[in-house]
């Protein structure tokens, strides 16, 4: 990680906090705060609640930093996504962006954590950390997917810090970590066969349910070559998908959302 230097000049910095609790067959707003350049909003009228982040900044480059909570309570529905794709901007030398996501979900409850693609330019720093505790009886979804540059604007990142750590328990006891650790050229990295093999796309997907161990065979049909399923256990399902680009990445991983959402992906994954 690069020796941090002064800042010298304004950085964004961003605070969201959303709860959710269920009344009856309805799900509420419970606790709800927000301050600098992060924005919730709430676009869809129904019987879940789905929260919308939005980065005000623009982007995030060295210096800044973002602290996102959210907690589902006993038997409530939430989804939290983002507006638009986030980018990872160029950081001056020793400034590296921080982001860090702490998600919870309480007994019978659902927690979709569905952000659209972190597109990281050349030169960017960053390090995020996502960590989630979940009740035994808690459902959970998520989906990372990354964009290493624009390839239809013929970019490619060879300076890049990137640190990605997730940590996902379940009653305090581990249930899945993963990480992602760039520190120099991320493209020679990321052409080497063990690595990504020229892909400049990818994403992690998590599902814990009951029967998540159902969705095996249809995801596998789903994303074909592009990637790979498997059960850690028999309600834990993984997945990993690489595609050269954006555009490729979104061609399997939105029928594949749709499908382990039964059709309520958030509309601004459609815009």
């Amino acid at each position: 990680m690069r020796s941090p230097t002064p800042l010298d000049q304004p950085r964004a910095i961003g605070q969201a906090r959303v709860g959710v609790r269920s009344r009856g067959s309805v799900t509420a707003i419970d606790t709800l705060r927000q301050s600098g350049a992060l924005k919730l909003l709430f676009p869809r009228q129904s019987t879940r609640v789905e929260a919308v982040l939005v980065n005000t900044a623009g982007g995030i480059t060295g210096g800044d930093r973002f602290d996102t909570e959210a907690t589902a309570g006993a038997g409530s529905d939430l989804t939290v996504t983002t507006q638009a794709a986030e980018r990872a901007y160029r950081a001056q030398t020793g400034q590296t962006g921080t982001v860090r996501n702490r998600l919870a979900a309480q007994g019978e409850a659902t927690l979709r954590w569905l952000p659209q693609e972190t597109i990281l330019f050349d030169g960017a720093s960053l390090k995020r950390d996502l960590r989630v505790d979940l009740a035994e009886t808690a459902r959970f979804l998520m989906v990372e997917p990354v964009l290493f540059g624009r390839q239809a604007m013929g970019e490619d990142v060879r300076q890049l810090y990137f640190s990605d750590r997730i940590n996902v328990r379940r009653e305090g006891t581990p249930v899945f970590r993963d990480g992602l650790h760039f520190d120099g050229d991320a493209a020679a990295e990321l052409d080497k066969p063990a690595v990504a093999d020229g892909a400049r796309a990818m994403a992690s997907l998590l599902w814990i349910a009951p029967g998540a161990g159902g969705a095996l065979g249809a995801t596998r049909d789903i994303i074909g070559h592009a990637g790979g399923a498997s059960l850690p256990a028999p309600d834990i399902l993984v997945c990993r998908l690489l595609a050269q680009d954006g555009f490729e990445l979104r061609q399997k991983l939105v029928p594949l959302l749709d499908h382990l959402t039964q059709n309520n992906l958030p509309r601004c994954w459609r815009l």
